[in-house]
């Protein structure tokens, strides 16, 4: 049997007893997994001596199960896992912390692999699993540093908070439940089903149900629930759009507001759907709505449904985020197979402004929210250098090394999407986070290349380094 070796190391900015205690938490898995990877987490003990995970490791009805087995865990150094059953021949992965001083340390990850079909394993492993496993674990050690260096900045002492978020779920609020858990803190999900258990809340917007009293123990609540609004904008679909936001964020800001000791923050998300159409003109929270459309009355009255909250003195956040980039979801997800296959090209106006921002700042901008107690009202999450759309499709069709050259006229694109694509695809907006960068929030990728690469698993770090 034909064995591969690869071995990746990066110094993290903690001790090695952190760095440790940071994968043993719940939520590592799930931030450890690129967004381009087909791998879904089925069950998961931990990192103790004998620990399993079952992994389900490929696309859908294709996917093959993976059962890993925990071994050889040595308390704030290192913990190894081996493969028990599933796609390999052979797997067994060291993860180690090395001390480097007080406040520094080594993560090294050694791998020792093996397909299966003998001579045939080896050249696939060689051309296929050797070149993924090393993009996988160059993302690993980028996301790990970043989650590190975010709880070192904003919680230096390890408070360790109580979360409660809506939404938990979904997109966002799953990157950021897990993000939120690695750093030691406890995130209380908002369900709709009832009766709800210890650690949950209900709040049920359509039975006009919640349970008031468990806010009490909650340091802050990061409202992201709403019902999605891609899709064709029939009367109907529009008023579950409206009324999911409108009627759940009232509902949630009364809520919080009838215990007797309220979280000190909600932060209840909107969108910058909220300007409408400025052209190119620059837009930042101070800017008024031009040409306003259906986004503009949903996000008003999103906004205006926390008032409850603010009026008791609760400090309110409302991040209007841009669109949202990750290939696990939204927008990214829907282009990047076209892309791909050389059939990617630019929807809308060439001139046209695209306000990205990766999942990576999405989440580091709510967390940066939750401790900067001068923040309050309206802060735009977006990349501060907004990409032109003709600019946008020639980086990410540089990025997967593929032309793009099918620009759907607008006419199609308005007739096949209707009011929908006339305002979230063939609209412009310019927008600036200029709240979050008054008050010194750092981006892990302002320069769109970069944050493509890094969503893509296309970045250019030398072998083994991540």
């Amino acid at each position: 049997m034909a064995m591969t070796t690869l071995r990746f190391d990066s110094e993290m900015p903690v001790s090695a007893g952190q760095l440790f205690d940071w994968h043993a938490r719940p939520g590592a898995f799930q931030r450890l997994v690129p967004p381009w990877a087909p791998v879904r987490l089925q069950s998961y003990e931990g990192i103790r001596e004998g620990d399993r995970a079952v992994i389900r490791v490929g696309p859908g009805p294709f996917s093959m199960k993976w059962v890993a087995e925990h071994y050889d865990v040595v308390e704030g150094r290192q913990f190894c896992d081996r493969q028990v059953s599933g796609p390999f021949a052979h797997w067994d992965h060291t993860h180690r912390m090395e001390p480097l001083s007080e406040d520094t340390s080594r993560l090294v990850d050694e791998i020792e692999f093996a397909l299966p079909a003998g001579p045939i394993g080896s050249q696939v492993g060689r051309w296929f699993a050797e070149p993924e496993l090393r993009r996988q674990f160059a993302y690993r050690h980028r996301v790990t540093r970043r989650d590190l260096e975010l709880h070192n900045k904003y919680n230096p002492e390890g408070r360790s908070l109580t979360v409660a978020v809506s939404g938990a779920s979904g997109l966002v609020g799953s990157a950021l439940s897990a993000m939120l858990t690695t750093g030691g803190h406890t995130v209380v999900p908002l369900v709709r089903r009832g009766p709800a258990s210890d650690d949950e809340i209900l709040w049920d917007p359509r039975g006009g149900r919640i349970e008031s009293e468990k806010f009490n123990r909650v340091d802050a609540v990061i409202h992201l629930a709403g019902e999605n609004v891609f899709g064709l904008w029939t009367e109907d679909k529009k008023s579950r759009i409206l009324t999911s936001r409108a009627v759940g964020t009232r509902l949630l800001a009364e809520g919080i507001t009838d215990c007797e000791n309220p979280p000190e923050v909600l932060i209840s998300a909107s969108a910058i759907g909220y300007y409408g159409d400025h052209g190119t003109d620059v837009i930042t929270e101070e800017s008024e709505p031009r040409n306003p459309g259906f986004l503009t009355e949903v996000c008003e009255a999103w906004e205006s449904a926390a008032d409850p909250a603010r009026e008791a003195g609760i400090r309110v956040v409302h991040p209007r985020m841009g669109v949202i980039l990750t290939p696990a979801g939204g927008a990214l997800q829907l282009m990047l197979p076209a892309f791909q296959l050389g059939l990617g090209g630019r929807v809308g106006a060439r001139d046209q402004y695209f306000p990205w921002v990766t999942l990576d700042d999405v989440i580091g901008a709510l967390y940066h929210s939750v401790w900067s107690d001068d923040l309050v009202g309206p802060v735009n999450i977006t990349a501060p250098d907004p990409a032109r759309m003709e600019m946008f499709t020639e980086t990410l069709a540089g990025v997967v090394n593929r032309p793009a050259f099918f620009n759907p006229p607008t006419p199609i694109v308005r007739t096949l999407g209707g009011e929908m694509a006339e305002e979230m695809l063939l609209k412009s907006a310019r927008v600036l986070p200029k709240q979050l960068l008054d008050s010194e929030y750092t981006f892990a990728f302002d320069d769109l290349e970069m944050g493509l690469r890094h969503l893509t698993g296309r970045t250019k770090e030398p072998a083994g380094l991540a």
